[in-house]
Protein backbone atom coordinates (compact mmCIF):
# COMPACT_ATOMS: atom_id res chain seq x y z
CA UNK A 1 0.00 0.00 0.00
CA UNK A 2 1.05 3.56 -0.60
CA UNK A 3 2.03 5.52 2.53
CA UNK A 4 -0.82 7.72 3.78
CA UNK A 5 0.29 11.34 4.10
CA UNK A 6 -1.85 13.88 5.91
CA UNK A 7 -1.74 17.50 4.75
CA UNK A 8 -3.08 20.44 6.74
CA UNK A 9 -5.41 22.79 4.90
CA UNK A 10 -6.83 26.27 4.63
CA UNK A 11 -10.46 27.04 5.38
CA UNK A 12 -11.33 29.98 3.15
CA UNK A 13 -14.23 31.34 1.07
CA UNK A 14 -14.03 29.84 -2.41
CA UNK A 15 -16.06 29.88 -5.61
CA UNK A 16 -16.59 27.29 -8.34
CA UNK A 17 -19.29 26.68 -10.91
CA UNK A 18 -22.52 28.23 -9.67
CA UNK A 19 -21.31 28.36 -6.05
CA UNK A 20 -19.77 31.51 -4.65
CA UNK A 21 -17.92 32.40 -1.46
CA UNK A 22 -18.60 29.16 0.37
CA UNK A 23 -16.42 28.29 3.39
CA UNK A 24 -14.15 25.64 1.90
CA UNK A 25 -11.44 23.25 3.01
CA UNK A 26 -8.77 23.70 0.36
CA UNK A 27 -5.13 23.28 -0.55
CA UNK A 28 -3.24 24.18 -3.75
CA UNK A 29 -3.02 21.14 -6.02
CA UNK A 30 0.78 21.39 -6.24
CA UNK A 31 1.01 20.05 -2.69
CA UNK A 32 -1.06 16.94 -3.23
CA UNK A 33 0.45 16.27 -6.64
CA UNK A 34 3.96 16.38 -5.17
CA UNK A 35 3.03 13.64 -2.70
CA UNK A 36 1.18 11.60 -5.33
CA UNK A 37 4.15 11.69 -7.71
CA UNK A 38 6.39 10.61 -4.84
CA UNK A 39 4.24 7.50 -4.31
CA UNK A 40 2.10 8.66 -1.40
CA UNK A 41 -1.66 8.90 -0.86
CA UNK A 42 -2.96 12.21 0.50
CA UNK A 43 -5.56 12.81 3.20
CA UNK A 44 -6.60 16.45 3.71
CA UNK A 45 -6.81 17.61 7.32
CA UNK A 46 -9.07 20.59 8.07
CA UNK A 47 -8.52 22.37 11.41
CA UNK A 48 -9.73 20.29 14.38
CA UNK A 49 -8.26 20.91 17.82
CA UNK A 50 -10.26 18.21 19.63
CA UNK A 51 -7.61 15.49 19.41
CA UNK A 52 -4.83 14.02 17.24
CA UNK A 53 -6.41 10.57 16.82
CA UNK A 54 -6.22 10.85 13.02
CA UNK A 55 -2.45 10.35 13.24
CA UNK A 56 -3.16 6.69 13.94
CA UNK A 57 -4.31 6.35 10.31
CA UNK A 58 -1.33 8.25 8.83
CA UNK A 59 2.25 7.33 7.99
CA UNK A 60 3.51 10.92 7.69
CA UNK A 61 2.28 14.51 7.74
CA UNK A 62 2.92 17.79 5.92
CA UNK A 63 2.21 21.07 7.67
CA UNK A 64 1.51 23.39 4.75
CA UNK A 65 1.82 27.12 4.14
CA UNK A 66 -0.75 29.75 5.00
CA UNK A 67 -1.36 32.74 7.27
CA UNK A 68 0.88 33.83 10.14
CA UNK A 69 0.82 31.71 13.26
CA UNK A 70 -0.44 33.49 16.35
CA UNK A 71 2.40 35.17 18.28
CA UNK A 72 0.97 33.70 21.48
CA UNK A 73 2.34 30.37 20.19
CA UNK A 74 5.83 31.66 20.93
CA UNK A 75 5.12 34.07 23.78
CA UNK A 76 4.84 37.34 21.86
CA UNK A 77 2.27 40.04 21.22
CA UNK A 78 0.98 40.56 17.65
CA UNK A 79 2.61 43.20 15.48
CA UNK A 80 0.44 45.41 13.20
CA UNK A 81 1.34 43.36 10.11
CA UNK A 82 0.52 39.97 11.64
CA UNK A 83 -2.58 38.21 10.27
CA UNK A 84 -3.65 35.01 12.03
CA UNK A 85 -6.20 32.20 11.84
CA UNK A 86 -6.53 30.98 15.46
CA UNK A 87 -8.63 27.92 14.60
CA UNK A 88 -5.89 26.67 12.31
CA UNK A 89 -3.24 27.26 14.97
CA UNK A 90 -5.23 25.29 17.53
CA UNK A 91 -5.75 22.27 15.28
CA UNK A 92 -2.22 22.19 13.92
CA UNK A 93 -0.52 22.65 17.28
CA UNK A 94 -2.41 19.58 18.49
CA UNK A 95 -1.24 17.57 15.48
CA UNK A 96 2.34 18.85 15.53
CA UNK A 97 2.94 18.02 19.20
CA UNK A 98 1.45 14.55 18.83
CA UNK A 99 3.32 13.82 15.58
CA UNK A 100 6.64 14.71 17.20
CA UNK A 101 5.81 12.61 20.25
CA UNK A 102 5.12 9.65 17.95
CA UNK A 103 8.31 10.27 15.92
CA UNK A 104 6.14 10.49 12.80
CA UNK A 105 7.81 11.79 9.61
CA UNK A 106 7.08 15.54 9.47
CA UNK A 107 7.64 18.11 6.73
CA UNK A 108 6.88 21.75 7.54
CA UNK A 109 6.47 24.15 4.61
CA UNK A 110 6.68 27.93 5.18
CA UNK A 111 4.02 28.43 7.88
CA UNK A 112 4.56 24.77 8.74
CA UNK A 113 8.24 25.40 9.45
CA UNK A 114 7.33 28.36 11.65
CA UNK A 115 4.82 26.23 13.57
CA UNK A 116 7.50 23.58 14.06
CA UNK A 117 9.88 26.22 15.42
CA UNK A 118 7.26 27.51 17.85
CA UNK A 119 6.49 24.00 19.14
CA UNK A 120 10.22 23.42 19.63
CA UNK A 121 10.62 26.52 21.80
CA UNK A 122 11.75 29.01 19.16
CA UNK A 123 10.56 32.47 18.16
CA UNK A 124 9.81 34.42 14.99
CA UNK A 125 10.45 37.83 13.51
CA UNK A 126 6.94 39.08 12.77
CA UNK A 127 7.79 41.37 9.84
CA UNK A 128 11.05 40.75 8.01
CA UNK A 129 11.31 44.16 6.25
CA UNK A 130 11.67 45.72 9.70
CA UNK A 131 14.57 43.36 10.47
CA UNK A 132 16.27 42.85 7.11
CA UNK A 133 15.50 46.14 5.41
CA UNK A 134 14.15 44.54 2.22
CA UNK A 135 11.13 42.62 0.89
CA UNK A 136 12.87 40.00 -1.26
CA UNK A 137 11.23 37.15 0.65
CA UNK A 138 7.77 38.40 -0.43
CA UNK A 139 8.37 40.86 -3.27
CA UNK A 140 4.72 41.45 -4.31
CA UNK A 141 1.25 39.92 -3.84
CA UNK A 142 1.16 36.40 -5.33
CA UNK A 143 4.79 36.72 -6.55
CA UNK A 144 7.39 34.30 -5.23
CA UNK A 145 10.79 35.64 -4.33
CA UNK A 146 13.56 33.56 -5.93
CA UNK A 147 16.95 33.56 -4.24
CA UNK A 148 19.81 31.28 -3.28
CA UNK A 149 20.03 29.25 -0.09
CA UNK A 150 23.12 27.53 1.27
CA UNK A 151 22.80 24.27 3.22
CA UNK A 152 25.00 22.74 5.90
CA UNK A 153 27.22 19.93 4.56
CA UNK A 154 26.09 16.58 5.91
CA UNK A 155 22.58 17.78 6.77
CA UNK A 156 19.45 16.04 5.52
CA UNK A 157 18.52 19.00 3.31
CA UNK A 158 22.00 19.09 1.74
CA UNK A 159 21.74 15.38 1.06
CA UNK A 160 18.50 15.99 -0.84
CA UNK A 161 19.23 19.23 -2.72
CA UNK A 162 23.01 19.66 -2.58
CA UNK A 163 24.81 22.37 -0.65
CA UNK A 164 23.02 25.25 -2.41
CA UNK A 165 19.85 25.78 -4.40
CA UNK A 166 17.56 28.46 -5.80
CA UNK A 167 14.37 28.53 -3.76
CA UNK A 168 10.89 30.06 -4.19
CA UNK A 169 9.64 31.86 -1.10
CA UNK A 170 6.60 33.90 -0.11
CA UNK A 171 6.61 35.04 3.52
CA UNK A 172 7.01 38.17 5.60
CA UNK A 173 7.88 36.41 8.87
CA UNK A 174 10.93 34.30 9.64
CA UNK A 175 12.82 32.43 12.31
CA UNK A 176 14.52 34.51 15.00
CA UNK A 177 15.46 31.64 17.35
CA UNK A 178 15.13 27.99 16.21
CA UNK A 179 14.63 26.66 19.74
CA UNK A 180 15.61 22.97 19.95
CA UNK A 181 15.95 22.68 16.17
CA UNK A 182 19.16 22.95 14.15
CA UNK A 183 19.34 25.53 11.36
CA UNK A 184 20.70 23.73 8.29
CA UNK A 185 20.01 26.31 5.57
CA UNK A 186 20.25 30.07 5.26
CA UNK A 187 19.64 32.78 2.71
CA UNK A 188 22.38 35.27 1.82
CA UNK A 189 20.88 37.75 4.31
CA UNK A 190 21.32 35.18 7.09
CA UNK A 191 17.65 34.25 7.47
CA UNK A 192 17.13 30.56 8.36
CA UNK A 193 15.65 28.67 5.40
CA UNK A 194 15.79 25.10 6.71
CA UNK A 195 15.62 23.51 10.16
CA UNK A 196 15.94 19.91 11.27
CA UNK A 197 15.53 17.75 14.37
CA UNK A 198 18.42 15.28 14.15
CA UNK A 199 17.08 13.21 17.05
CA UNK A 200 13.91 12.32 15.08
CA UNK A 201 13.42 9.90 12.21
CA UNK A 202 12.43 12.64 9.74
CA UNK A 203 11.61 16.18 10.88
CA UNK A 204 12.40 18.87 8.33
CA UNK A 205 11.15 22.44 8.00
CA UNK A 206 11.72 24.67 4.98
CA UNK A 207 10.80 28.33 4.74
CA UNK A 208 10.14 28.21 1.02
CA UNK A 209 7.58 26.40 -1.18
CA UNK A 210 9.09 23.19 -2.55
CA UNK A 211 5.76 22.11 -4.05
CA UNK A 212 6.06 24.71 -6.84
CA UNK A 213 9.48 23.53 -8.07
CA UNK A 214 10.04 20.15 -9.69
CA UNK A 215 13.54 19.85 -8.23
CA UNK A 216 12.44 20.78 -4.71
CA UNK A 217 9.75 18.10 -4.79
CA UNK A 218 12.51 15.70 -3.75
CA UNK A 219 11.65 16.80 -0.21
CA UNK A 220 8.21 15.23 -0.55
CA UNK A 221 9.83 12.11 -1.95
CA UNK A 222 12.07 11.87 1.13
CA UNK A 223 9.06 12.26 3.42
CA UNK A 224 7.17 9.53 1.58
CA UNK A 225 10.17 7.18 1.76
CA UNK A 226 10.51 7.78 5.48
CA UNK A 227 6.77 7.15 5.88
CA UNK A 228 7.08 3.93 3.86
CA UNK A 229 9.86 2.70 6.13
CA UNK A 230 7.75 3.53 9.18
CA UNK A 231 4.68 1.75 7.83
Amino acid sequence: MRPIIGMTTYVMPASWGVWHDLPTTLLPYDYTEAVRLAGGRVVLLPPDERDADVLGALDGIVFTGGPDIGPSCYGAQPAPETVTHPERDAGELTLMRAALDRDMPVLGVCRGMQLLVAVQGGTLHQHLPDVLGHERHRPAPAVYGAHEAVFTPGSRIAGLLGEEATINCYHHQGVADPGKLVVTGRAADGLPEAVEAPDHRFVLGVQWHPEVSRDDRRLFGALVESARDRS
